[in-house]
């Protein structure tokens, strides 16, 4: 399991330790969520083979059939390593690369995570809500009510449970999902906002939402954004 860098305005090696360059360089075979950014992104590690040389396939949103993710195993199976990458952060968090995982601990194949930065612990980390229990939600329903429903409930776990809640918007739609959220929650509660994390442009701050409705709208629009809610 490879990281790579979640901004590419970073260097490789200023956010991933250089031992993962010695694992990277004895693969030949990659599951990614995508080729051309998993072949940009070896291509800046200075990876010892030629790229051309090297074996892809691609594991997103749009392997539906069980069958294509077998297959991708197989070379493994007959003996080979593989390395899995996502298109940003650590693959099989919030990513497809969790379903090539599965299947490979149904074989029993040893999974090896290699460290690497990860948006959401890096947003917990810097956020100062509560690290001891937290939940990663993934995206908020679209429709407005069904919206706000949920983070009624996701308001009532940080109240009742103390738990900090994580989630993510399409860059485009941040703003309008932070306008709901400072108009729908409590004004005591905690909203922190990370966005571009790694980046030189990284933006993070933890506010009341009362303290948002007063300072407005965060420069957030078209950046990858966490948002976290707590107490």
């Amino acid at each position: 399991m490879i990281p790579c860098p979640i901004s590419d305005e970073c260097g490789v090696w200023d956010v991933l330790p250089k031992h993962n360059l010695d694992v990277m360089n004895s693969l030949d075979y990659f599951i990614v969520e995508n080729t051309r950014s998993a072949r940009r992104f070896l291509s800046r590690a200075g990876v010892a083979r030629k790229i051309e040389e090297l074996e892809f396939v691609e594991l997103n949103e749009h392997t539906t059939a069980s069958a294509e993710v077998e297959r991708m195993l197989r070379p493994i199976l007959e003996g080979r390593s593989a390395g899995v990458i996502s298109e940003a952060g650590v693959p099989g968090v919030a990513d497809p690369g969790a379903d090539i995982v599965a299947l490979a601990h149904r074989h029993g194949i040893r999974v090896v995570p290699l460290v690497g930065p990860s948006s959401i612990l890096m947003s917990v980390m810097a956020s100062g809500l509560n690290g001891q229990s937290f939940a990663f939600v993934g995206y908020l329903p679209i429709k407005e009510g069904d919206r706000a429903k949920r983070l009624k409930e996701l308001e009532r776990r940080v109240l009742q449970e103390h738990q900090s809640q994580l989630f993510i918007e399409a860059p485009y739609r941040n703003v309008k999902l932070f306008e709901t959220l400072v108009r729908s929650l409590q004004p005591k509660l905690r909203l922190t906002v990370a966005a571009d994390i790694t980046a030189p442009e990284e933006l993070i701050a933890t506010l009341t939402i009362e303290e948002w409705r007063k300072r407005g709208v965060p420069n957030i629009a078209k950046r990858p954004t966490i948002f976290i809610l707590g107490i």
